[in-house]
């Protein structure tokens, strides 16, 4: 065998269903992997540097330079997190059926510079600047003009407007680095969510250690102006890698939403089928998955033509009927994980706000901003990663055989029960500073601080922290592993969709909460003087919720069939 013979495989090496970027077979000696990840990587740590550097803060900025009331504030935190989680829905049919991951992911970029932009100009005009606004005493601030607060929250919205486009397409398009055909890619890949997760939790640290610090003590035009800086650092690195990175090829000229919805239609439109045409339905689809499920059925009928026949051209083939119920078979994983997400919602309001009324003095003339706290969540994250990655995966793998240890509906699962376990502690927590607020005789007076150190606080948030190791991370592979290649955006932008509706569901809950139990005069349990609120009742609720969700979600986890054979 000739020398050119022996080297012709290995020098030809491609990746099959990618090209780089000038659209050419891409050579896997040259392209993709940790090299390629890298880059991406490096994006989503300085845009979650960015993100959490206005979401983490955002209430103490509503409550205190816009005036906003307590529950307003937590109502207005939520409703745009959930808009800016429900948002990469949007972004993911862009990106899948238009202008494609990489391109996307270069104008969400481009919008969010602008929206941190006017955000920061927005924080700059002399009515938010001024000694009235910024040194009041009352427990509801002075409000600045109409214009001026209408101006911020149109580019607070621009903000998640671009987050939409970036948060779905960043992942997939990291993972698309890692061949999943190629076993050494292909454990590597299964290790990407893991530290791409540790990753971007440094980006939010030193969100919460630098920017809050800003924020409260500096001023709140530098806070926000930081963020800017940092997307356009962001979109430099990314841009840098382009010659490296490998992009995915869509086999089918139709868009994924299309062939999705044209299921969908055909099913409902063939809903009433003769019976010969039913008999043929049974005998094409007998060798298809899940056909005892009835949903699954309804999907089957649109392999068959309105008039009972079976012409081609005028039905669905079995790959997209399989593509819909793929996506179909996500949905009670979905609906049992909102709960979740309504939990996580309370990190960056209630919690804060519980924060700012206690001992935050750590030395003399140094307070830690109530903020920074969430800090907690993602040390957890940083240190438990490794420890999951390296030493509980492979213990679990000794005794499951399972290449991950556990599967993803069980990491998922852990995850949940450990989220209701922060939300009882919080319960007790609370019950504690409000004693601690009774005993002292502060119950009248909330700009006094509580005599109890902020550090009890702190169990609760690494709980957080180690939950979301389990179930974020767990919700992203499940979310990015179990939808066919080209919905790739689309099962990450369901993933995000899940913390956008919880949040909506947190908005939801906290205004209905807030009606219900001010009436009469009575103090709410968000009342502006947390001392008269009674946070412990709604913490012991959203503890109830997460176990009765749990047992939901085990209900459907265990009949669950993984997609493409996957156990993991």
């Amino acid at each position: 065998m000739s020398v050119s013979a022996i080297g012709t495989p290995l020098l030809f090496d491609t990746v099959d269903g990618a090209v780089d970027h000038k659209g050419r077979p891409v050579l896997r000696s040259s392209s993709g992997g940790w090299r390629s990840a890298a880059f991406i990587i490096g994006v989503e740590v300085a845009e979650r540097f960015a993100y959490y550097g206005i979401s983490s803060n955002l209430i103490t900025y509503l409550t205190g330079p816009l005036g906003q009331s307590t529950a307003t504030a937590a109502q207005n935190v939520n409703a745009w997190s959930g808009t800016a989680s429900l948002l990469p829905l949007l972004g993911a049919f862009v990106a899948d059926s238009f202008l494609g991951r990489y391109r996307t992911i270069v104008v969400a970029s481009l919008i969010y510079i602008l929206g941190l932009g006017l955000l920061t100009l927005s924080s700059i005009l002399p009515s938010l600047s001024s000694s009235d606004c910024q040194n009041t005493t009352k427990v509801i601030p002075c409000s600045p003009p109409q214009a001026q607060v209408i101006f911020f929250f149109v580019s607070l919205y621009l903000v998640a407007l671009a987050q939409g486009g970036h948060k779905p397409c960043v992942q997939a398009f990291g993972a698309d680095q890692f061949d999943g055909q190629n076993p050494k890619e292909s454990k590597a890949k299964s290790s990407f969510f893991n530290w791409w997760y540790f990753s971007l939790c440094g980006g939010v640290l030193a969100t919460l250690w630098i920017l809050n610090y800003i924020q409260d003590n500096l001023s709140w035009g530098l806070g926000f102006g930081i963020p800017c800086i940092a997307m356009m650092v962001a979109l430099v690195i990314f841009l840098l890698g382009t010659r490296t990175y490998r992009y995915s090829i869509q086999v089918d000229e139709k868009s994924p939403f299309v062939r999705v919805g044209r299921v969908f239609a055909a099913a409902i439109r063939n809903w009433r089928t003769t019976p010969s045409a039913i008999a043929m339905e049974e005998e094409a689809c007998g060798t298809l998955p899940h056909q005892s499920s009835e949903e699954f059925k309804f999907l089957n009928k649109a392999l068959i033509a309105p008039d009972g026949s079976k012409e081609d051209g005028k039905v669905c083939s079995i790959s997209e009927v399989e593509e819909a119920k793929a996506v179909l078979r996500l949905v009670p994983i979905w609906a049992t994980s909102l709960a979740y997400a309504i939990v996580f919602a309370q990190s960056s309001t209630f919690f804060t706000k519980q924060g700012a009324t206690m001992d935050r003095t750590i030395m003399p003339h140094f307070d830690v901003p109530a903020a920074s706290l969430q800090s907690f969540i993602s040390l957890a994250i940083v240190l438990f990663i490794p420890i999951y990655d390296r030493v509980f995966v492979p213990i679990a793998r000794a005794f499951t055989r399972k290449p991950s240890g556990i599967t993803m509906l069980q990491r998922i699962g852990t995850g949940m029960l450990l989220s209701a376990m922060s939300m009882a502690v919080a319960a007790l927590v609370e019950m504690i500073r409000l004693k601690t607020a009774k005993e002292y005789g502060l119950v009248d007076l909330p700009n006094v601080t509580i005599p109890m150190s902020v550090w009890w606080l702190a169990p609760q948030y690494v709980l957080f922290g180690i939950a979301d190791v389990f179930t974020m991370v767990g919700l992203q592979e499940f979310f990015y592993d179990q939808v066919p290649n080209e919905l790739r955006s689309v099962g990450l932008g369901l993933y995000l969709s899940i913390f956008g509706v919880g949040s909506l569901l947190s908005s939801f809950l906290v205004s209905t909460i807030d009606k219900a139990t001010s009436a009469d005069g009575r103090d709410s349990w968000f009342a502006n003087n947390l001392n008269r609120a009674h946070l412990d009742y709604y913490y012991w609720l959203l503890a109830g919720l997460s176990v009765m969700e749990l047992g939901t979600y085990v209900y459907f986890a265990k009949s669950y069939i993984y997609n493409r054979g996957r156990t993991v």
